[in-house]
């Protein structure tokens, strides 16, 4: 007399060989192809690593935050409605001694660019990634450039000849990194 031995195995019940099975797909998610990581990997750091080739001029600059720019931080970057691009330190400056009254005015005068940001290259990648509000990430590396050495250049930090790329752009000292603290490890 033979003997039938049979074995009904149901997913999800302890059988040592399903934890060693990888998983079936099941649809969920995508892999990526290294060109479109690339797309996405725009990191620029305070030191301007990730800073992209190409370059801008400040005369470009003008051209363009004319056209993007200017509909919501104001012809000069003084009068928003959208945040303050230009301005100095606090809200009492000895080379602004009327700075309280045109705070009131443009109440986010306190918050500039110019005044808070303590890297020129977090400026480049704010501006690649959100610029301008109603189409982010449509500029090209050039045009980004140039309007950051515009925006710059309002703030005197640099000429109106000044061209702006990877290697000049980590050189501009913002006035906010003496107020700032560096949570990036120190380069080995």
């Amino acid at each position: 007399m033979a003997i039938a031995l049979v074995v009904w195995v149901v997913p999800g019940w302890g059988g040592a060989s399903e934890s060693t099975v990888a998983p079936s797909a099941i649809g969920l998610g995508t892999v990526l192809t290294a060109e479109e990581i690339e797309r996405y990997a725009i990191t620029v750091f305070p030191d301007g690593r990730g800073l992209p080739p190409g370059r801008g001029t400040v005369e470009q600059g003008a051209r363009l935050y004319r056209v993007q720019c200017a509909a919501c931080h104001g012809a000069q970057g003084i009068e928003g409605p959208a945040s303050r691009l230009v301005g100095t330190d606090g809200f009492i400056g000895w080379s602004d001694p009327l700075r309280p009254l045109r705070v009131r005015k443009y109440p986010l005068q306190v918050f500039s660019v110019g005044a808070m940001w303590p890297h020129a290259t977090t400026l480049f990648d704010y501006v690649r990634r959100g610029m301008p509000m109603h189409a982010p990430k449509s500029l090209t590396d050039e045009e980004v450039y140039a309007v950051t050495g515009y925006v710059l250049h309002l703030n005197g930090l640099v000429g109106s000849q000044a061209v702006i790329d990877r290697d000049t752009l980590p050189r501009v000292v913002m006035p906010g990194l003496a107020r700032t603290v560096s949570a990036w490890p120190a380069e080995r």
